[in-house]
């Protein structure tokens, strides 16, 4: 098969990167030094890895990270003070909660807690509003680069038919709405579709984010479609312990024009993405810092 089908997801996430590094350089050069926190709360060992990437990937690019491990114990009050004493420090433009917190805490609460401005994530109400409303806001990591991808390997995606597989908050509904940005044609298939496999095989785009290894096999997808893969599934195996996607990548390849691996495709953009957000809220933060000055100077004059 030709290896030409194959998305390299870490391939593009490296160039992202390198223009993200270029952009710290030239907002420090305006004494802007972008800064990302981290908050972990408890000791979830795949959340630990996630947090350990982020902090490495943004010391690259050259972007100042602040870790807050956080006891699982830490009350909800606990943490919202520490996101407002955040949100008030102008020297910190990116504020990431990983995710998932212990059954105590509040989830919405204490994203929606979370400045918008430094929301960096993209999971404020008011991102997500204005996501759908076509307005310039952070938007989430994973679908912005799942986008990203798509224009690489497809170019413009206009008229495009597009299905999102699931509709979580995190990826299915932002992507889609990423999609209509893009003028595909879109459609989201769940858990209630009815014949959602023939829905599928109507796709030019595939986006798998339902969450079940190896759902999605050929048997889905017309030929020549476009995958992106965002599943995450651990699977033992053969003895062994390994990561799948939602797509059958085996069964897949032959049917398609290109194709997400996992590990390999999507993940990367994710973090990518995230310094991309951190450095966007950097830029946005200091002019809008730069508009007030002016303005309070001209209301004195």
């Amino acid at each position: 098969m030709s290896a030409s089908k194959i998305i390299d997801g870490k391939a593009s996430a490296a160039r992202v990167l390198a223009q993200v590094k270029l952009d710290v350089s030239a907002l420090k050069k305006d004494a802007i030094e972008p800064a990302l926190a981290v908050i972990l709360v408890g000791c979830d060992p795949a959340s630990q890895v996630y947090v350990r990437n982020k902090i490495l990937r943004a010391e690259e690019a050259g972007i100042r990270s602040l870790e807050y491990r956080l006891d699982a114990d830490i009350t909800q009050i606990q943490l919202l003070d520490l996101i407002a004493e955040l949100n008030g420090d102008q020297a910190v433009h990116g504020i990431l909660l990983q995710l998932p917190l212990p059954a105590h805490i509040q989830e919405a609460r204490a994203l929606q807690a979370i400045d918008p401005r430094k929301d960096v994530d993209g999971f404020h109400s008011e991102n997500v509003g204005g996501l759908s409303q076509g307005r310039d806001v952070l938007t989430p990591c994973t679908p912005s680069g799942c986008l990203h991808l798509l224009r690489e390997a497809c170019g413009d995606l206009s008229g495009k038919h597009a299905v999102v597989i699931g509709r979580s908050n995190i990826v299915g509904k932002p992507m889609a709405a990423l999609l209509l940005q893009a003028h595909c044609s879109v459609t989201i298939v769940h858990s209630r579709s009815i014949d959602a496999k023939a829905l599928c095989r109507l796709a030019d785009i595939v986006i798998a984010a339902v969450g079940k290894p190896r759902m999605i096999d050929a048997n889905w997808l017309k030929p020549g479609a476009v995958v992106i893969d965002v599943g995450i599934n651990r699977i033992d195996e053969d003895g062994r312990s390994r990561l799948v996607g939602d797509v059958d990548f085996d069964s897949a390849l032959p049917q398609v024009s290109a194709i997400t691996p996992v590990p390999g495709g999507v993940g990367p953009m994710t973090i990518a993405f995230l310094m991309k957000n951190t450095v966007t809220a950097a830029r946005q933060q200091a002019l809008a810092q730069r508009s007030q000055s002016e303005a309070a100077c001209l209301s004195t004059c």
